[in-house]
């Protein structure tokens, strides 16, 4: 089977799964709604380093969760009942199976992240008011677009992780808890090497204004670098293990 039908036959799988369905939705409603609470309260607006940006996008931290459900889930259902089995008798080539299933989970959480960024920009602003004046279009633009871009990168982080664990809840188990208590807790401890852990780094981008070692793009490539590694870590334990 090429590509094409490979990655049909992945969007079906997708397309049938309402837990996946109502991963997407989660991932869309929890950050409009965590995003319209943070712009509400207009004591925050005159504290020092406010960042309207960043508060109109706030929500991004609940809605990670969603999307790396959402591509950790996609992939480990393949372990259940010799599912994957099935698979690669219609796909026999490995690699190819790996790159439709990524590109399966890739492209709806690019289109649900930009639709929920642009929700919650709308939603956030009518909260800001005057707050939100200051915000250029250019600055708004590469919020929404950084943001449809990291939910699709932490979708493709977790998928490739419950490939390499082969599991769905390992994968949930290791980044949740990385990105609610490391990241946060014994991050802050680390220095300046926080700011290139996956999502610290991602997160740059959704700030009007930044400081630290890394801007907007080059925070993404490094969020970027860390899901190369792992998608090749999971294509690899893939390859080299019995379906």
């Amino acid at each position: 089977m090429t590509f094409v039908p490979a990655l049909h036959s992945e969007w079906l799988k997708i397309r049938t799964l309402r837990s996946l369905l109502g991963a997407l939705l989660a991932l869309f409603a929890a950050t409009t709604a965590f995003s319209a609470l943070a712009s509400a309260d207009p004591s925050e607006t005159g504290e020092p380093g406010f960042d309207p940006l960043y508060t109109a996008l706030s929500g991004v931290m609940p809605g990670q969760i969603a999307a790396i459900s959402f591509g950790a889930l996609a992939v480990s259902t393949e372990f259940h009942s010799g599912a994957l089995r099935l698979s690669l008798a219609a796909v026999p080539r490995r690699g190819r199976w790996f790159a439709a299933k990524l590109t399966a989970v890739a492209v709806p959480v690019l289109a649900v992240g930009l639709v929920t960024a642009c929700a919650s920009l709308v939603v956030a602003r009518a909260g800001l008011g005057d707050a939100a004046d200051g915000l250029s279009v250019a600055q708004q633009a590469r919020g929404v677009v950084a943001c449809g871009i990291y939910f699709t990168l932490m979708a493709l982080l977790a998928a490739g992780l419950a490939a390499l664990l082969r599991s769905g809840v390992g994968a949930l188990s290791l980044l949740i808890p990385f990105i609610l208590v490391v990241s946060f807790v014994i991050g802050d401890a680390a220095g300046g090497a926080v700011a290139y852990l996956p999502d610290r780094a991602g997160q740059v981008a959704l700030h009007a204004s930044y400081e630290g070692p890394l801007g907007p793009w080059p925070g993404l490539a490094v969020t970027a670098l860390w899901t190369a590694g792992v998608i090749l870590a999971g294509g690899w334990r893939l390859r080299h293990r019995d379906a």
